[in-house]
């Protein structure tokens, strides 16, 4: 009986435990007062409920996240001093002057330094702080999740970042010293170490900022959180580390990569445990493609069993440009088959196409200025990549939530940028196209295309595409100007490419807009390719009015874009993403065969001489019957 009893015992205290941890699942992330997509630059109460503030002395001078009812995240560079004396804890807190009615104050009865912590390098910039007594969760005072081990953070994830730290170099927030918000996309490590160097950025970091600057975080920011949203919960990804200076261009912001130290935080929170969560990106990861000087290109080397054979495989970068599916070299207008136009995006404003756009990036599509007089609210457009048909649905496509959209702000036309919510999967669906930032040339009867929705071809509404060639502007020649020979082009059209192929790659030479007809004298010679030398005279004479399109070019945004989108995918080329070489070297498993390589090579080979032999027998008889 009493072991009975004993039993008993042990499984109602793991009960509890294993309760505990789960109460904490379900408590960590959550932000009842937070439906925002997009906001301002003052929180709103109860907004980032996890946030702490951590006072000392003259006040507050670093910030922390409360991550179960009785630690704090904070920074370790935060506790060059590690007295516990005159260390107040504030949750819930609004502003740092005048009264927070909802905020509470705690001591504090442990630091805890991540052991590895290096001072003059950075790394393992993380610490724990035990409140000497539990707190109480509100609506304004809850835990943040933690992202865990294997949490994934790819380029552009949309993050936020908050504090009450200096709003520029030097300039401090102003009174009542409001809690502030930034959004913030992530930077790969790879692209984070060709803007900071190599040295400065490690695997136990993570980097976030928009590459053209003015959004970061600052001085009296550190040990905050850097959070992303998953479903309907908050992950804390970063703690405010370090940066070079505040917002400056190409120098992101570094924060300590949560999800490296679960193990470690585990080991000091014994009961109770944080909730930890998988965060996970969508699509491929954009940093892989990223080189410089001192970040080699990523490869990865398999060898083989045998004593033959190795293989070497560079992973294929993200390209532009590339359509795997398309084979147009010429003819009329028609309908499209799936996959011949993968960069086209679909814009739907409340569920339905308003206009068409092209994936230029990863995460970003662009677009016409004026498809957004209606609204400009994020939250009330999706993209959706990878259609074919408006009516019905493609097994092909892929919706997606819009986050931001951004609009040039030229003389005449201009364009908008969209930041999607997640990256999407690339396949023979949904490919970016390059973008012409100034070094394309579209000499005369270049063959281009066009391509929407505005027609409305059908019952399905499928997209439509539509030939022509680049053609003098005459009179309306400019530098910022592209003509063609004209195109029927119909309202949902608007905001799609003008596309052509030079090389290798198709190139985004212009945004379609409605208004852009002209009339004007084309000589004869320019509007054919195949003038005979010896007509060549008369035919430059004989000039006939025609209609012509005309458009702004690409590049002539080239550095708003670069402003917005920072990086582009690199053009699609000839070359393979593996190779493999051949070694003469002996290996101990020589004899042994493999399940891997060599039999499918042992196969192959041994197909390729039965169909030689068989080949050849064939032509010996040919002979033969000629000779007879």
């Amino acid at each position: 009986m009493m072991k009975m009893i004993n039993i008993l015992s042990v499984a109602f205290s793991i009960t509890l435990l294993v309760r505990g941890y789960d109460g904490q699942l379900n408590e960590c992330g959550r932000t009842p007062l937070n439906t925002r997509i997009v906001g301002g630059q003052n929180a709103s109460a109860g907004a980032w409920p996890w946030q702490a503030s951590l006072h000392r002395g003259d006040g507050h001078f670093c910030g922390g996240s409360l991550i179960n009812n009785e630690w704090v995240l904070t920074a370790a560079h935060c506790f060059k001093d590690t007295s516990l004396s005159g260390l107040t804890v504030y949750l819930g807190r609004q502003t740092q002057e005048g009264t927070n009615a909802n905020e509470v104050s705690m001591s504090v009865s442990q630091i805890i330094k991540h052991p590895g912590y290096i001072d003059n390098k950075n790394d393992n910039d993380i610490a724990l702080l035990h409140l000497s007594s539990p707190v109480s969760f509100t609506n304004y005072i809850r835990p943040v999740c933690l992202a865990s081990a294997n949490s994934t953070f790819f380029s552009s994830t949309v993050s936020w970042v908050t504090g009450w730290g200096k709003i520029r170099t030097s300039v401090s927030l102003p009174s009542p010293q409001v809690l502030q918000e930034v959004e913030v996309p992530v930077v790969g490590n790879r692209q984070c170490k060709c803007l900071n160097g190599v040295s400065a950025i490690t695997e136990n970091m993570i980097c976030a900022g928009p590459l053209e600057g003015g959004k970061d975080s600052c001085q009296g920011d550190s040990g905050g959180p850097l959070v992303s949203k998953q479903g309907s919960v908050w992950v804390q990804s970063g703690v405010v580390s370090f940066g070079d200076g505040c917002a400056s261009a190409n120098l992101p912001g570094v924060y300590a990569r949560v999800s490296k130290y679960q193990n470690w935080i585990n080991e000091q929170i014994t009961t109770n445990q944080p909730g930890f969560v998988t965060f996970t990106s969508n699509g491929t990861d954009g940093d892989l493609a990223i080189s410089c000087p001192d970040v080699p290109a990523i490869t990865t080397t398999t060898a083989a069993t045998t004593a033959t054979t190795t293989t070497t495989t560079t992973i294929a970068p993200v390209v532009c440009g590339s359509a795997k599916l398309n084979t147009r070299v010429g003819g009329n207008s028609s309908l499209v088959s799936p996959g011949v136009w993968p960069w086209m995006a679909s814009l739907q404003f409340n569920g339905s196409h308003v206009c068409g756009g092209t994936l230029i990036a990863e995460r970003f599509v662009m677009s016409s200025a004026s498809c957004f007089t209606r609204s400009t609210n994020a939250s009330h457009w999706t993209v959706i990549l990878g259609r074919l048909n408006q009516n019905g649905s493609d097994s092909t496509e892929v919706s997606t939530k819009v986050v931001n959209i951004t609009l040039s702000s030229g003389t005449g036309e201009n364009v908008a940028v969209l930041q999607l919510a997640v990256a999407p999967k690339l396949t023979n669906y949904i490919q970016p196209i390059c973008v012409d930032m100034g070094d394309n040339t579209f000499s005369a009867n270049t063959q281009c295309w066009a391509a929407g929705w505005g027609s409305g071809a059908g019952v399905s509404q499928t997209l439509q595409e539509f030939q022509t060639s680049v053609v003098s502007c005459g009179n309306s020649s400019s530098n910022n100007s592209i003509c063609t020979s004209s195109l029927n082009l119909q309202e949902g059209d608007q905001g799609g490419p003008l596309m052509c192929k030079l090389g290798q790659s198709w190139i985004h030479a212009a945004v379609l807009t409605l208004q852009s007809s002209i009339q004007t004298s084309i000589s004869s010679s320019s509007s054919s390719s195949n003038t005979s030398s010896s007509n060549s005279t008369l035919a430059s004479r004989s000039a006939r009015a025609q209609d012509v399109q005309v458009f702004t070019k690409t590049s002539s945004f080239a550095s708003f874009l670069t402003s917005v989108v920072g990086s582009f995918p690199a053009k699609a080329t000839n070359s393979t993403s593996s190779t493999t070489s051949t070694s003469s070297t002996t290996s101990a498993s020589a004899n042994k065969p493999s399940k891997t390589a060599s039999s499918g090579a042992q196969a192959s080979s041994s197909f390729c001489f039965t169909v030689s032999v068989l080949l050849l027998a064939l032509t010996a008889l040919k002979i033969f019957q000629g000779i007879s």
